[in-house]
């Protein structure tokens, strides 16, 4: 059965390598590791397209091969030049391991060759790469078995190049026959796909390329089909739970807070907000996700509705990811309620309530009131990390949950909060981080969406651009005159680097780079190297200060209230200012190795600068080269603010995996074949058809094999992966 452990048919030491690098154990885990593409004869990656850092697998011919000697004749290295047609691959071997290759790589001759692709003295090259030779150089039915086979190009590993990987599933392919299929034959039949047993024979021995579209079309349904499935039971779960509805109430503290308010509510944030309310006056939980660029005033729609049910008595927690943001939110919300965060205290209003702030750092005698005020519900609104979800944390009446930057917010933490309440308090989540719809229907498929996407008046345009510190050092220098010129226009910057600087080094990760890989990559540029490069050098006379993750809170603190009171010019920090830090005077910010952060990483960062009346600029500090993928990553960060076009790009460069989650659970995403972006009608027509189901027969009963196939992508692990929504 598809179970059965891979040990069993490949033996130990094939299995414990599949196991280790690619993450499969079971027949099934195997079969289901689709080939990444098909290489017909005489084309596997053409030489010109060979991306640097993967290993790769190429079919090409020998055109020479040279032993050289350096080291005054004591050593030999063998150099192999391929050729494909679209371009040319060294390849080099050292020591003993030239004997081999130098008897059988001789020009002409045809192989598959595996390795990680690397750059050497300006030229791609592949070390030590295992090869195969390509038989059927003589006989001419053994050319013609060859010839017209689609080879399958598997996602391989150091130790297990592709075609030990055809190996592998060779061994195993019998047992597809016996795969359960997990769509409903109505379903199958009227969408004209073809059954499981089928699809993964021809995915993997393909005899045509219509055999390939068959197969991935009816992958690519399974996926969604049943990822669907999973989250319209959790919908319908959701709809089944009671909640208190927490209608509006006239003449309370939300009308007090609006009365207050110096400026009017975008036509987004209104519509946002009615939507929330509708959700709130409803008798089961709220589950929305709220999506809005950077400054689209997210906090403030959240604040309305915390105060919608502090006026129905009920409590409500806004959950951030780290201390300093709880600290800003806190200091924010306050702010902007003025009196009306003083309830019970002298000179506070009478619709008043108390807004405290829990985080793990605070004192004991802090701590011990603000838990207090929470039991008591004195306190309406609380403000805090993960803290707020320890046993001890007690709420008087939990209505409504908010969380900031869910993407860095497990599921168990979420259900842990909810459990505080009497019945499960309302859902509101929040992210920066902008969707594309089909992502937000795979991986927050369990949640409404809303989208704030106009920014509020008085926010000033960013200017971005990209500086080339290899190409054009002189960019550079104009860079930091630049930064002078903001603060001696009385303003700020950030400057931000992609590491801390006083890492102890780990001995496991030198050992593993090569020579020529240290003179490639140098480490990436770090904040207390470069902040005392710029206080001696082109920023002197200016203040300096740095900020990151690993300075007590209490330094933290005190760093960012002096930033943001301007007693900083320059603040040279970590990614720890991407969420939520708000100095509107800061107008300028540069990025070191902007290579080496995400795209939808780098749009966050680049929210921090611009928030009051004076423009903003972002200058992306790269040493890539014009020509690299990286380049042309900055480049679209600098020519668009928006959010919702970089998410797509960034979608389309990293593999689907990563963004559904693998950062979240560390667990290899279920997706194999469905491509989040490309398959947006695979995915709507399986949420329909889920939804559908479910809603017939919601447990199932009837279709066994689904369920089977939907326990399976339930495992525990993955629930976890799929509850993160």
């Amino acid at each position: 059965m598809l179970d059965e452990p891979l040990k069993k048919i490949l033996g130990g030491t094939t299995a414990k390598v599949l196991a280790e690098h690619l993450g499969l154990h079971t027949v099934g885990d195997l079969l289901h590791h689709y080939p990444r593409r098909y290489a017909e004869r005489g084309e596997l990656t053409t030489l010109a397209d060979l991306p640097l850092d993967e290993h790769v697998t190429v079919v090409a011919r020998v055109a020479d091969a040279r032993v050289h000697t350096f080291n005054h004749g004591r050593g030999q290295r063998l150099e192999v030049t391929l050729t494909d047609g679209s371009g040319r691959l060294q390849l080099v071997f050292f020591g003993k391991g030239i004997h081999k290759p130098r008897h059988d790589l001789l020009p002409g001759r045809r192989a598959m060759f595996a390795g990680k692709v690397s750059v050497f003295n300006r030229k791609l090259q592949l070390a030590h790469p295992e090869y195969e030779l390509l038989a059927g150089e003589g006989g001419d039915d053994a050319v013609d078995a060859f010839a017209n086979q689609l080879l399958p190009i598997y996602p391989a590993a150091q130790k297990m190049p592709s075609w030990k990987v055809a190996k592998a599933v060779d061994a195993v392919l019998p047992s597809a026959r016996e795969a359960v299929d997990p769509l409903p034959p109505a379903l199958r039949e009227g969408r004209g796909l073809v059954p499981l047993p089928e699809a993964l024979l021809k995915v993997h021995r393909p005899a045509t390329k219509a055999d390939i579209a068959d197969a991935r079309a009816r992958l690519k349904w399974d996926e969604a089909f049943v990822l669907q499935v999973a989250l319209a039971r959790r919908r319908f779960a959701e709809t089944q739970l009671p909640a208190v509805p927490r209608p509006l109430t006239e003449n309370g503290l939300l009308d007090a807070f609006d009365a207050r308010l110096p400026f009017t509510l975008t036509d987004g944030q209104q519509k946002v907000s009615r939507e929330i309310f509708d959700d709130l006056a409803t008798d089961h939980p709220m589950h929305r996700l709220l999506q809005g660029e950077v400054g689209s005033g997210k906090t403030m729609v959240a604040l309305r509705a915390m105060l919608a049910v502090v006026d129905t008595g009920g409590q409500a927690a806004m959950l951030a990811p780290t201390e300093v943001l709880a600290q800003q939110h806190h200091r924010s919300i306050t702010e902007m309620m003025g009196e009306l965060a003083e309830g019970g205290m002298l000179g506070g209003a009478e619709h008043g309530t108390k807004v405290v702030l829990l985080t793990g750092s605070m004192g004991t005698a802090a701590r011990k009131q603000a838990l207090l005020d929470l039991v008591t519900g004195e306190a309406g609104l609380v403000i805090g990390t993960h803290a707020l979800i320890e046993d001890k944390v007690q709420f008087h009446d939990l209505g409504l949950v908010v969380v900031d930057e869910q993407h860095r917010f497990g599921v168990e933490q979420r259900d842990a909060l909810r459990s505080k309440g009497k019945q499960p308090p309302h859902l509101l989540v929040m992210t920066a981080t902008p969707i594309p719809r089909t992502v937000a229907m795979t991986v927050f498929g369990d949640l409404e969406t809303s989208v704030l996407d106009q920014l509020p008046a008085g926010r000033s345009p960013i200017a971005s651009h990209v500086v080339p510190a290899k190409d054009k050092p002189h960019f550079l220098a104009r860079a930091w005159d630049r930064v002078r010129e903001e603060v001696e226009g009385g303003h700020q910057a950030y400057v931000v680097c992609p590491r801390i600087g006083d890492e102890e080094d780990d001995p496991k990760k030198k050992a593993a780079k090569s020579p020529e890989d240290e003179a490639e990559k140098r480490p990436p540029l770090a904040v207390l190297d470069v902040a005392e490069q710029l206080a001696k050098g082109p920023l002197a006379g200016l203040r300096v200060e740095v900020l990151h993750g690993r300075m007590q809170p209490d330094d933290k603190d005190d760093v960012m209230r002096r930033f943001a009171a301007g007693d900083v010019d320059v603040l040279v920090a970590t990614t720890v200012i991407e969420v939520g830090v708000n100095v509107p005077n800061a107008t300028a910010m540069v990025i070191m190795d902007a290579d080496r952060f995400g795209v939808s990483q780098l749009h966050q960062l680049r929210g921090r600068v611009g928030r009051g009346s004076a423009p903003g600029l972002c200058l992306l500090v790269t040493e890539m080269s014009e020509a690299s993928p990286a380049r042309a990553r900055l480049g679209a960060v600098a020519s668009t603010l928006d959010g919702f076009e970089l998410s797509r790009i960034d979608l389309e460069q990293r593999r689907e995996g990563d963004v559904l989650g693998q950062a979240q659970s560390g667990v290899r995403s279920s997706l194999r074949m469905l491509a989040v972006i490309e398959d947006e009608d695979v995915i709507e027509a399986a949420r329909e058809e889920a939804t559908a189901i479910v809603a017939r027969d919601p447990e199932l009963a009837g279709l066994p094999e689904l369920r089977v196939a939907l326990d399976a992508l339930l495992d525990t692990e993955r629930e976890s992966y799929l509850d993160k929504g």
